[in-house]
């Protein structure tokens, strides 16, 4: 039976009565088609029977009978109507590719003819004999890209050698010492794989979601911050333009007065050169008519009742000297810093330690560079010196060996951003602590200093210094408890704080950092029962 033409319309199988698809359609003796019920009814109502369409008489009733051919195919119209109206390709189907129109869902895509059916269009796979040989399976899109492009088979294993799609020849050829296992396996694998590898991809965002947020409230906290500073900086230069307004005003007086004095110096000193003038005038005047007489006798008379010469100054001694306004300068200067040191020792220190404490790092110490007389604890957090070396241990090239720094590094380094410790000093009469470079010479005894690759603080008898060149003498505030150190390798600094006190100790700035920097401790030496107490790191409490 030759399949329904889906081009023909709807009016090559509607009955000619009911203008609708045909219902058990059947002949009349004249050839023409309607449906059962139709004609029968169309009958009864007549006198005599007649066919519809041409009015051909029949002498008696005819017994329609069924026409197989109109039945069968109405049907197949019938069905290929319903399938005409279902919905379209839904996402995630696959599409028939025989569809001109409308393309309707493919039910079977044939792994011979590379195409994808509908309903309809796969009928001649169930009905030609040639065509029913033909492998069909559940519809797959891009059917060419699912087939081998060398044997021409459908990709249905998995190459775990090369990691690729292999079809049934291909593992017995070129991949056919390779483990392969079906495409399902190894999708399962994968889609496992895939699992997990979602899952960290998760964490990662959500690590990251919480860094947003932390950046986010430092920055909170930093504008809270700096609106404190800002009005504390405020109040301070707001007093210290007071202050300077004063000294300015008080220096400009000083100098007024100074030179009044001076003016009221000269101008005594010219009166009093103007009398003597005025007198050596009188003198001269005196003297002068006795310069031109000839007269002996009268000449004689006349000088002896000269009066003697007014008394005069030695003037070659005398002198004003312009007043110095240097060292009242310099004195109104040492007051305004004097008071600028006063107005930074009531900066909130606080404010600040509170800030790099929240660059925490957890750090321990290294056993493998701890100088042979130093004694660790187990946890690495705590060192002090044992007054004995341990030869054994010299053959370490990570170690200190000098004999004047018993020193120690921790595990953990620091290459870029900021980190924070705290070290608990407390008892110990000498330490020395900071960070270091990575290629510091831990053999010879070069001395601590930025140069060198040290950013240190020695501690010892009740001084306290920066290690430099030349070093830098701090003033001890109160007793050392426990000592904050703040490093912000991008920006070239090294801070150091006294923790209980809550105060800035000193910070080196501007420094170049090219390589990574490690913590360092020098319990000192141990002697005679001094200094026994270790130096601990301890963890930051930023209640305190």
């Amino acid at each position: 039976m030759a399949s329904a033409n889906t081009s023909w319309s709807e009016e090559n199988f509607s009955c000619p009565i009911c203008l609708d698809v045909f219902s058990s359609p059947v002949s009349t003796p004249c050839g023409h088609n309607f449906c059962r019920t139709c004609i029968n009814k169309f009958w009864d109502e007549q006198v005599q029977c007649k066919c519809p369409i041409c009015n051909k008489m029949f002498d008696t009733r005819p017994d329609p009978q069924v026409n197989i051919l109109v039945s069968e195919m109405a049907d197949q119209f019938r069905t290929a109507v319903r399938v005409k109206e279902q919905p379209c390709v839904e996402p995630g189907e696959v599409p028939c590719d025989v569809c001109t129109e409308t393309q309707l869902k493919a039910v079977k895509s044939c792994l011979m003819c590379f195409t994808s059916y509908c309903q309809t269009h796969l009928e001649p796979h169930q009905r030609v004999a040639v065509l029913k040989k033909h492998r069909l399976v559940e519809p797959m899109d891009r059917l060419e890209d699912r087939m081998c492009k060398k044997h021409d088979r459908l990709l249905e294993l998995f190459c775990q050698t090369e990691q690729e799609c292999v079809c049934q020849f291909c593992t017995e050829g070129d991949h056919k010492s390779h483990p392969v296992v079906p495409l399902k396996e190894e999708y399962e694998v994968k889609t496992a794989l895939l699992g997990k590898i979602e899952a960290e991809v998760q964490q990662m965002i959500q690590e990251r979601k919480l860094k947003i947020n932390k950046i986010k409230d430092t920055v909170e906290y930093s504008k809270k911050d700096a609106d404190g500073v800002i009005a504390n900086g405020g109040q301070v230069f707001t007093a210290l333009m007071r202050r300077i307004k004063k000294w300015r005003d008080d220096f400009n007086q000083t100098v007024k007065e100074r030179l009044k004095t001076t003016e009221k110096q000269a101008e005594d000193l010219i009166k009093e050169l103007e009398q003597e003038i005025e007198d050596l005038t009188n003198r001269s005047s005196e003297v002068k008519p006795l310069s031109h007489t000839k007269d002996h006798l009268h000449f004689l008379q006349a000088f002896r009742s000269l009066k003697d010469p007014p008394p005069t100054r030695d003037w070659a001694t005398v002198e004003v000297r312009p007043p110095s306004y240097v060292r009242t300068l310099r004195r109104s200067l040492d007051q305004l810093e004097e008071t600028l040191n006063m107005e930074m020792k009531k900066l909130p220190d606080d404010a600040e330690l509170k800030r790099v404490q929240q660059y925490e790092v957890d750090v321990t110490l290294d056993p493998e560079t701890a100088h042979t007389q130093l004694i660790l604890s187990e946890d690495g957090k705590q060192v002090h010196d044992g007054g004995v070396q341990k030869i054994l241990l010299l053959g370490n090239p990570k170690r200190f060996t000098n004999c004047w720094y018993r020193c120690v590094l921790t595990r953990q380094s620091i290459s870029s951003g900021r980190f924070y410790f705290e070290v608990q000093v407390k008892d110990n009469t000498a330490w020395e602590l900071g960070v270091a470079r990575e290629s510091i010479d831990r053999k010879g005894s070069k001395g601590w200093t930025p140069e060198t690759g040290y950013w240190t603080l020695h501690y010892y008898k009740n001084g306290l210094i920066f290690r430099d060149n030349p070093s830098v003498r701090l003033p001890l505030r109160a007793e050392l408890q426990k000592v904050g150190v703040f490093v912000d390798y991008d920006e070239g600094l090294v801070s150091f704080y006294e923790v209980e006190a809550r105060v800035h100790i000193y910070s080196a700035t501007g420094c170049a950092f090219t390589e990574p920097l490690y913590p360092i401790l020098d319990p000192c030496n141990y002697v005679r029962g001094t200094n026994s107490a270790p130096l601990i790191i301890s963890p930051v409490n930023q209640t305190d």
